[in-house]
């Protein structure tokens, strides 16, 4: 007993999670990077290296054919000598069919700072050659509804909850008169206007005893006496808006016997905002899993990679790609290594 516990820790090995990832999108396998745009208070980011280490991120990931960033760069300047500097969704459209890629990044460097604790905030979109394709949520794709959705990172489901409710916000709400919700000087406010059914129907609720109303023309049903369980969309009496975002969407429809009509579209396929700090434990903790599963023979750790800025940025790019991926499908049952520390030997 006394040799057992004079081992310590030496006597267990140590765990680490390996990230494991592919591409989920096999109509988006052929993709470009664009220089990256600094959109941060600090002049002297190098978004040419952002650029780079992005690309040997995406290219370390299964399923991905990646054009290198010269040639890239020398098309999107042969396309701004021809038709401008590309600016809207419809440009980079255009520029990913002529570099023939399915997929072209425009990503930007929104904050940066070199100094411990590093920081850095990106914000990348992909745009498809195919106008055909539409923007794919956060949450796509994942095992919704089967036993394995227990699975599934409380992180990534959060993000999928509230992209959904966003999705379904916007279609109740009201549209802008104007481009200014303020009047202007001087002006003279007219009284709201007034919707005389919905006052008629508010004061026959005020009035009635509970259970006296008819349940469709009760305020959210029983709702309005607080009983939250009474409450049942299928139960309202105005029907759903006819492109009502559903969880559903979030799962893949089967195979078609036909092609689907194409609606056109500018938005970008994919969408990833997130800023890294070295100080933020959930960043601290993946690094360290980066670093000790990939046989860096640098003594320093994974301490060291916040010292280093190109190391840094490399993680930064690394984490922020599979983030995006993880949270549509993307992620694979992850590696579990076991160490042995180096005073067991």
């Amino acid at each position: 007993m006394a040799v057992m516990l004079g081992g310590g820790c030496s006597l267990f090995p140590e765990t680490r999670q390996r990230d494991s990832v592919h591409n989920p999108f096999p109509q988006l396998k052929r993709i470009a990077i664009l220089p990256f745009y600094n959109q941060s208070n600090e002049p002297t980011v190098d978004t040419q290296l952002v650029a780079e280490k992005y690309y040997a991120s995406l290219q370390a990931i299964p399923g991905f054919e990646v054009l290198p960033i010269g040639v890239t760069k020398a098309q999107w300047l042969q396309y701004a000598m021809a038709y401008g500097e590309p600016t809207t969704g419809a440009d980079f459209q255009r520029l990913a069919r002529m570099m023939g890629v399915e997929a072209i990044v425009v990503g930007s460097v929104t904050d940066f700072d070199s100094f411990y604790p590093p920081r850095m905030a990106m914000t990348v979109h992909w745009y498809a050659a195919n106008d055909g394709f539409h923007t794919i949520p956060a949450g796509y794709g994942l095992p919704w509804g089967t036993e394995a959705e227990k699975q599934i990172p409380k992180r990534i489901t959060r993000e999928a909850e509230f992209e959904l409710a966003r999705s379904q916000l916007a279609t109740q709400t009201p549209i802008s008169n104007g481009p200014s919700l303020l009047p202007p000087p001087n002006a003279t406010l007219s009284p709201p206007m007034v919707d005389q059914a919905s006052v008629e129907m508010e004061t026959q609720w005020e009035d009635a005893p509970h259970g006296d109303v008819p349940y469709d023309n009760m305020p959210y049903g029983d709702m309005a006496y607080g009983d939250a369980s009474a409450f049942d969309y299928a139960d309202m009496a105005a029907p759903l808006p006819p492109a009502w975002p559903d969880p559903t969407d979030l799962i893949p429809d089967p195979p078609s016997p036909v092609r689907p009509v194409a609606i056109a579209s500018t938005e970008p396929v994919l969408t990833h905002t997130r800023i890294y700090r070295g100080d933020d434990p959930y960043f601290t903790n993946r690094l360290s899993d980066f670093v000790e599963t990939g046989d860096d023979a640098r003594s320093s750790g994974w301490q060291g990679y916040l010292r280093r800025s190109d190391d840094f940025i490399s993680f930064c790019c690394h984490l922020h790609i599979v983030e995006m991926l993880e949270s549509r499908g993307g992620a694979e049952q992850s590696d579990l290594i076991l160490r042995w520390p180096l005073s067991r030997y």
